[in-house]
């Protein structure tokens, strides 16, 4: 950091003059940007803010009565303090100098013992010149750490867990949503730090630059690529140095979407090339029905009239997130372990059934199998069979053939989506991705678990769990809602709940003032203010729609 005039009043060669403070105590520990000696008393205009200035006060002590203006000139010009020299009998400027001390937010010191000014330039300017090479030397490192980082494409985690230590304060990565990603609490508790987060973050409005904003001042940088922003990274304590928490926010901020460019890609060669059978079934490229009969055969799958696309997610903090991608702090190897214990309780329910499928490990969470049924009819006992497999319904037979779940690992909860039933492999295989559409948002849905999903038990709502993350579809529920969000974050609840109820009785307000014994001018009145603060006609069934499809969507997004 930049020396202070506090810290330039302990240095040797002042502190052996016996400075004495006669006004501005509490701007001692402004910065001092440059060292300027001067005689002459008209010097405004040859400061840009930050100088110490230094003077023997020769000029002063031939004219008095310039002292209070000269000083008052230095302060307008933003002067971080002032030195004068005053040696032998000099009760005149010293008189003017207490004078116009006592009016003047300006540090002003006298020393009445001869100092060298060039000593006290020379040392300042080499503590300047000092901080400025530590600042480029800094610089230097954040750069290098994190393009590190974005060439090994570090996991969002280990991004904001560097950019805190850098700090050395807690940083929080969140979503437009508001919703955090990731943070490090360094020495703050996780409890305090993101204590009625959602809340706090939305009476702190996103900035287009690193700056500090909102009602508790916090440091904040946007993340993403041009106007496709996608969160922000945010250091919500005060920090003794802004500008080098900056620099590191934005160099993490890049990183961050750097990686998630370079993951988008990873995850589709990764694909690509680990999918195996069950990728070149879903992607034949020319692939004959012969063939793809013939290669599955090798692998046990029995040819039979009918395949069904099903796929199986896990219920995990995992669900919903991206292919390939951790939940904080999940474990990447129980994942791997959950996927395997999956595997063969699948396999021992196949046996009991005397049914065969071709199943595989699609993507982290998920797994996609083709299961062949000699008969229609045998469609839903054969998934019932499946679905118990997994709720621990069928014991197990024999020795394990892969390793069980770790110890202290609670148990897993998959959703099944099923997709529709196909005389041939390679139209089954194309309906994996439906079933996997369909397992991934099965956990979205009100009421009791069925064992298994199809695409029409979860129409619209499965959609919108398809599109929650994308970075639009976060700013069409945060534009649609935003009214009734900043109001309850201000404490005015209820408003979000009215919605929900208004809009699921189809806009019918008798019908909700009997459901929720309300009386009429009471709702009437609610329902106005709620309009005014979704500035749009409740009446209008265009809205309405919008505003339930963005309902939907906010009610989605911790998926």
């Amino acid at each position: 950091m930049l020396p202070t005039v506090r810290s330039i009043l302990g240095l040797p060669v002042l502190r052996e003059a016996r400075p004495q403070i006669l006004g501005g105590e509490g701007a001692l520990d402004h910065p001092v940007r440059w060292v300027h000696v001067s005689e002459v008393l008209d010097i405004s205009g040859l400061l840009s803010g930050g100088e110490l200035v230094l003077t023997t006060g020769l000029e002063l002590e031939k004219a008095p009565g310039l002292t209070a203006s000269f000083v008052r000139s230095l302060e307008e010009a933003g002067a971080a303090g002032l030195i004068v020299e005053i040696i032998g009998n000099r009760r005149h400027s010293m008189a003017a100098l207490r004078a116009a001390a006592l009016g003047s937010a300006l540090p002003v010191i006298v020393v009445e013992r001869r100092v060298r000014f060039v000593q006290i330039t020379e040392t300042v300017h080499r503590m300047i010149v000092a901080e400025q090479l530590e600042r480029v030397e800094r610089a230097r490192d954040v750069h290098e750490a994190f393009t590190v980082l974005s060439l090994e494409s570090a996991g969002t985690e280990q991004v904001v867990e560097r950019a805190a230590a850098m700090i050395g304060a807690p940083v929080v990565l969140e979503d437009l949503s508001h919703l955090v990603l990731a943070y490090s609490a360094r020495k703050l508790q996780t409890t305090e730090l993101l204590d009625d987060w959602e809340r706090r973050s939305r009476t702190t409005p996103s900035a287009s630059e690193t700056t500090r904003s909102g009602p508790e001042a916090w440091l904040q940088t946007p993340v993403g690529v041009r106007r496709q922003l996608w969160g922000r990274l945010v250091v919500p304590v005060p920090l003794d140095d802004d500008e080098a928490a900056a620099m590191v926010l934005e160099r993490a901020a890049q990183t961050l979407a750097i990686n998630r460019l370079a993951e988008r890609d990873r995850r589709e060669l990764s694909h690509q090339a680990q999918a195996g059978l069950l990728n070149a079934l879903r992607q034949p490229r020319g692939l004959s029905e012969g063939e793809a009969q013939a290669r599955a055969a090798a692998l046990g799958l029995r040819r039979s009239p009918y395949y069904v696309p099903v796929v199986f997610r896990s219920g995990g903090e995992s669900s919903g997130a991206s292919p390939d991608h951790e939940a904080p702090g999940g474990d990447p190897l129980a994942g791997q372990q959950e996927e395997r214990a999956l595997l063969e309780q699948l396999a021992r329910a196949l046996k009991s059934v005397s049914g065969t499928a071709l199943t595989a490990s699609i993507r982290s969470g998920s797994v996609g199998m083709i299961l062949a049924i000699p008969a229609k009819q045998l469609e839903d006992p054969t998934l019932q069979r499946l679905a118990g497999a997994l709720a621990g319904d069928i014991p197990p037979s024999g020795p394990s053939l892969v390793g069980s779940r770790p110890p202290g690992h609670a148990e897993v909860e998959w959703s099944i989506g099923v997709g529709r039933l196909r005389g041939s492999l390679l139209e089954a295989a194309a309906g994996i991705d439906e079933a996997s559409h369909v397992a991934e948002t099965a956990a979205t849905l009100p009421g009791d678990r069925k064992p298994f999903y199809r695409a029409t038990d979860v129409r619209l709502r499965g959609l919108l769990a398809l599109l929650r993350k994308d970075p639009r579809v976060q700013q069409f529920v945060e534009s649609e809602l935003a009214g009734v969000l900043h109001a309850e974050a201000r404490g005015a609840e209820g408003y979000l709940e009215l919605l929900g109820q208004y809009l699921e009785s189809g806009g019918n307000k008798a019908a909700l003032a009997r459901n929720g014994y309300l009386s009429r001018p009471t709702l009437y009145a609610r329902l106005g203010r709620l309009e005014e603060l979704l500035a749009v006609d409740l009446d209008d069934a265009e809205s309405r729609t919008s505003l339930h499809v963005a309902l939907l969507l906010y009610r989605l997004r911790t998926l």
